[in-house]
């Protein structure tokens, strides 16, 4: 179901709602228009946590940053049109610059994690507009990963894998990656070039 809230003041004491709460932690704003996310699920935290586990044992802090989370917009005024990743990545080198609140310009490796009703996939435009070298989509729902990959100004997918497929490799942060059948659910095989392995 989606609500279209008309009604200014209602929207403003809404989102001030959400706001003195926590629960716009996950809220973006696509083009003015305020889009109010589903919260994460209990495994949807897990994978964050883990990954940016990870990511910060292949990426240290005096190459780059690992977040979990963090506002990428393509604007100083930010709150107009903004995206939360779940999970991004930036090297030092990274032309996008750091305003503390949010970043203005795309990360060297964004993670999105698709929960239900979310608009995962309907981010591909503005991750090519900010220029985000590579987008991997984890789906649960059916299980597989995607990589897009910036490509003439355009986010293109280059893997596309379900359990048990062949792994594929990052190019912004040297990994393979591998989605493999498991008891209870998928696992994500994470393979490093100095021979480091993780399981998530």
């Amino acid at each position: 179901m989606v609500a279209l809230i008309i009604d200014p003041d209602y929207q403003e004491m809404l989102i001030q709602q959400r706001q003195e709460t926590g629960a716009d932690r996950w809220d973006e704003v696509w083009e003015g228009v305020y889009v109010m996310s589903p919260g994460p699920n209990e495994e949807h935290q897990d994978f964050v946590a883990e990954l940016v586990f990870i990511l910060k044992t292949v990426v240290p802090r005096k190459i780059g940053r690992v977040y979990p989370g963090i506002n990428v917009s393509d604007r100083f005024d930010w709150t107009k049109n903004y995206r939360g990743p779940d999970v991004a990545v930036y090297y030092s080198d990274n032309p996008a610059e750091n305003h503390d609140t949010f970043i203005l310009g795309g990360p060297d490796l964004a993670i999105e994690i698709v929960s239900p009703y979310d608009r995962t996939r309907e981010k591909l435009d503005f991750y090519s507009k900010v220029n985000t070298r590579e987008l991997l989509i984890i789906d649960r729902d059916p299980w597989k990963l995607e990589l897009y990959r910036l490509t003439d100004g355009k986010l293109t997918l280059v893997a596309d894998v379900k359990p048990d497929d062949s792994a594929f490799q990052t190019t912004s942060i040297p990994l393979s990656w591998q989605l493999l059948s498991g008891k209870d659910r998928p696992q994500i095989k994470i393979n490093s070039p100095t021979g480091q392995e993780w399981m998530i």
